[in-house]
Parts: structure tokens; sequence; C-alpha cells
């Protein structure tokens, strides 16, 4: 299982979530409670996800973040595909439908591998 990618420039923020493929994205902040809790709830979902690249970043690293993501509270959860942003779940995040929604775009992923392969 790949781990989550630490991101420290908004250079490596906005070449992560362009790329052509799969990526997630979790926002954290400094001292944030909710973070410190939620991350360790959603972390084995993503690495359940291989077809999906994870990374996080926080805030205080990275303040440019919030003018490029829209990023008004901390932590944000962010799905892409293709570059573009497929699912946004902030603060308080119901974790059931987190997960459905992983596996419904992990599963779109490995169908359009499948068909490219073909």
């Amino acid at each position: 299982m790949a781990e989550f990618a630490r991101l420290t420039t908004i250079d490596e923020v906005k070449s992560w979530y362009a790329s052509p493929d799969a990526r997630f994205l979790y926002v954290s902040s400094p001292n944030c409670s909710v973070c410190e809790s939620l991350f360790p709830q959603i972390e084995p979902i993503l690495l359940a996800h291989p077809e999906i690249r994870s990374a996080r970043v926080d805030v205080a690293d990275v303040p440019e973040i919030a003018g490029e993501l829209s990023i008004f509270t901390a932590p944000v959860l962010l799905l892409f595909l293709d570059g573009k942003e497929m699912h946004r779940e902030a603060r308080i995040v119901p974790v059931e439908r987190f997960r459905q929604r992983v596996e419904q775009i992990g599963a779109f992923v490995k169908s359009e591998a499948v068909d490219s392969e073909k």
C-alpha cells in the first residue's frame, strides 16, 4: 500500500491535483482536533484504493492553498479526477458517505484502466 505524500509548496499542490489520474488531497491545519481525529478514519479508506494517489498538506506550510482551492476551514477532503475536483467534504465529514464516494471513483478509475488496455 502506498502512503500519503506530503506536499509543502503551492507548486507541488498544483501539480498534484492537475495530474491526469485520480488524486486525493487531505488539507489540515495545526492544532485542529477535528483534523487529527478524522485522518485516522480516512487514511485506511484511501490506502485500500491504490488507484487513487493520496497526499496531505498543512495550510500552515502552504497558506496559498486557501486562495488556490477556496479553503475556508479544515480539514478539507478533495478528490480529483483528470485535474478536476470531483468531490469535496469539509470540517465534519460523514465517513461512510465519503467511503462510498471513494469506492465509486475507484471503480470508475479501474474500469477506465481496463477499457484503455483493450
